[in-house]
């Protein structure tokens, strides 16, 4: 180093120093939630309400950086043989449990494997045969066919690293009485769980990365009213709101100067609100029936005017950011010549009346778009009825044994086609009494080609351009009217330093947050 660039790397340290924020040892991290967990098991159980806290007290494998590449985590390094059939895990050495207990690759195996059979996303571990542990810090994942999601269904909202003394002891997972009391390997241990309450957890202070985590503690408060949350975090009684959805809410909180509001955070979930038609149903069969409701209903005015703006607009069933999106897939400007064209070539040129479900949750996503389906569809002959239901429950069960006809809901990509995308889509996934499976009871052979075809190809040009050609023809077919993407924005308060911001937002370990002095 010359004397100049030392002076300069001087300076610019000086002021680094000085202008950077000071971070702040301990402290209490207050998230407010209305999504209620009924455990704690990231393993067995999909959604936010359990991956939230789950990814703070359970490790996994691998974790993922902002730009979608994977990081050490329980596996220091890690290996993809050339064929693709088998992933060597190498797992750190000081790793563990919050029991005392260290993390070996039989804990890994043990998880994979419990994953596989109980988690409901099917494919992802799906082409997992076996895994072999030859010593304690090695685990080798065979494979039936290469698996290119493999990496990423190895993050922590997916693959909690169980201990298998605790859960290794015949009881089924899905209903293990640790789930509600979990040891994990995460930066933070549960302090007390009271359900539809609160999740408190306590720092680790044997946590395998030295200097993590930064904060005390984590308290989930489980907050059901919508204006209750909003106080709080003007209050300063919450420090953090995540999955905030509702443009009101959004605005509103955008108003206090103590808050950052972002949509960062949400690039994996991939959250997609959609209309979804019974293709079995003797009125929607008909491929022209469902696009002239495509042609009907009008995205820019959801988009901006119901949601003020905070949405935006979602073609196909990738979302819109991934790198796999295709974006020449048709639009479905609306048209109401074309529509009603449409309808009297399909035989309804005296219209008919169709119902639409929706799911319980924030009215401008579900209800509102619901009620102008309403209007809208009127336009074109068709007599819309609004059926409500009282709870997730009952909305769940009618989908699933396919007592609808058309049906609102928010589905998640979950990263990888492979994991959120598929299961929607394939011919093998129709199954009754199973919500989020493919309840439109869609099957297109040539679909099922590319998309099995697409999760064993492991060249990425090749790979986009299969989930290319799936998206073009789904677009034909129409089996779900894509509307937007969910407006997932996050509320922080200003002093928070590394907020979770990457893909996984706060289903993703919250080790380095922290607060600043």
């Amino acid at each position: 180093m010359n004397r100049i660039t030392g002076l300069m790397g001087a300076a610019a340290l000086a002021l680094s120093a000085f202008s950077a924020p000071v971070h702040a040892e301990g402290g209490t991290l207050v998230i407010a939630s209305n999504q209620v967990p009924r455990h704690l098991n990231g393993a067995v159980q999909s959604g936010i309400a359990t991956a939230v806290p789950s990814t703070q007290i359970f490790a996994s494998p691998l974790r993922y950086d902002e730009n979608w590449e994977p990081q050490p985590y329980l596996a220091e390094s890690w290996e993809v043989s050339e064929d693709g059939l088998s992933v060597t895990l190498n797992l750190v050495q000081n790793a563990t449990f919050h029991d005392g207990q260290p993390v070996t690759s039989e804990d890994v195996a043990f998880s994979i494997m419990t994953t596989k059979e109980n988690h409901p996303f099917k494919t992802m571990f799906a082409p997992v045969e076996a895994i072999e542990t030859p010593d304690d810090h090695t685990a080798v994942i065979r494979l039936s066919q290469p698996h290119p999601a493999l990496l990423l269904a190895l993050s922590p909202a997916l693959a909690p690293v169980l201990p298998k003394h605790v859960y290794g002891d015949g009881q089924d997972p899905k209903s293990h009485p640790a789930n509600s009391a979990p040891v994990g390997s995460g930066p933070f241990m549960l302090e007390e769980f009271t359900p539809g309450e609160a999740v408190v957890m306590k720092k680790n202070p044997n946590f395998f990365i030295e200097g993590r985590p930064k904060l005390d503690e984590i308290i989930i408060r489980i907050i059901k009213d919508s204006s209750a949350m909003l106080i709080a975090m003007e209050n300063g009684e919450a420090d953090i709101y995540p999955f905030m959805a509702g443009s009101q809410e959004i605005k509103r909180l955008e108003k206090a100067d103590h808050l950052e509001i972002t949509s960062e955070g949400y690039a994996a979930v991939g959250p997609i609100n959609w209309l979804a038609f019974n293709t079995a149903s003797d009125k929607l069969k008909d491929v022209r029936v469902r696009q002239a409701i495509a042609y009907a209903v009008d995205r820019d005015f959801i988009t901006k005017a119901l949601h003020r703006g905070v949405s935006s607009p979602q073609r196909g069933p990738i979302i819109e950011s991934s790198p796999f999106f295709d974006d020449t897939i048709p639009a479905y400007d609306v048209d109401l010549d074309k529509a009603n064209a449409l309808m009297a070539e399909a035989g309804f040129g005296d219209g008919m009346d169709l119902t639409i479900d929706y799911i319980p949750g924030p009215k401008e996503q579900q209800q509102s778009v619901a009620e102008y389906m309403k209007s809208q569809l009127k336009k074109i002959g068709i007599d819309v009825t609004v059926r409500a239901a009282p709870d997730f429950p009952t909305w769940a069960g009618r989908i699933s044994s396919y007592d609808f006809e058309l049906t609102m809901d928010v589905v998640f990509n979950w990263g990888d086609p492979v994991i959120g995308v598929h299961r929607s889509y394939l011919c093998s996934n129709i199954r009754e009494g199973v919500i989020w499976s493919n309840t439109q009871q869609y099957c297109n052979e040539k679909v099922d080609e590319l998309l099995a075809a697409a999760a064993i190809e492991s060249d990425a040009e090749k790979r986009k351009a299969m989930y290319a050609e799936f998206q073009q023809i789904v677009a034909a077919d129409l089996p779900i009217y894509w509307i937007n993407a969910t407006p997932y924005h996050t509320a922080y308060d200003k002093r928070l330093q590394n907020p979770p911001k990457g893909i996984w937002g706060t289903m993703h370990p919250m080790d380095r947050v922290s607060w600043s002095e």
